[in-house]
């Protein structure tokens, strides 16, 4: 009885640990809500330059795209793709927070 019990522990333990280690970080933020962001910022236009001094999908100035690293993707996020684009918005949110993206990221439920 008493192996059993030790075998259970063990296996409830490593079970315990495997799902932690798998666990995405309690700050991470998934694609859906990206793109869900991006059809309010932009109609989910990724690649759009509309001449308002925001760019891409997230709707990013060219001064915050440089800031926090777009630069070494594109010169402008518009010409950066989808997955560069989050890499950088993901930066921008870590600095800014969700109020980078004020009224989107309140009408998509993400503050």
């Amino acid at each position: 009885m008493r192996k059993l019990a030790m075998t259970l522990l063990v296996a409830l333990t490593t079970a315990v640990l495997f799902t932690t280690t798998l666990a995405a970080p309690a700050g991470a933020v998934s694609m859906k809500t990206w793109k869900r962001l991006a059809k309010c910022e932009s109609g989910g236009r990724w690649h759009v330059s509309t001449g308002n001094g925001y760019y891409g999908g997230l709707q990013i100035s060219g001064g915050t795209w440089r800031a926090y690293g777009g630069k070494k993707y594109a010169s402008l996020p518009h010409r950066a793709k989808v997955s560069e684009q989050v890499r950088v918005a993901k930066r921008i949110k870590n600095g800014q927070g969700w109020g980078a993206w004020p009224s989107c990221s309140r009408r998509i439920g993400a503050r």
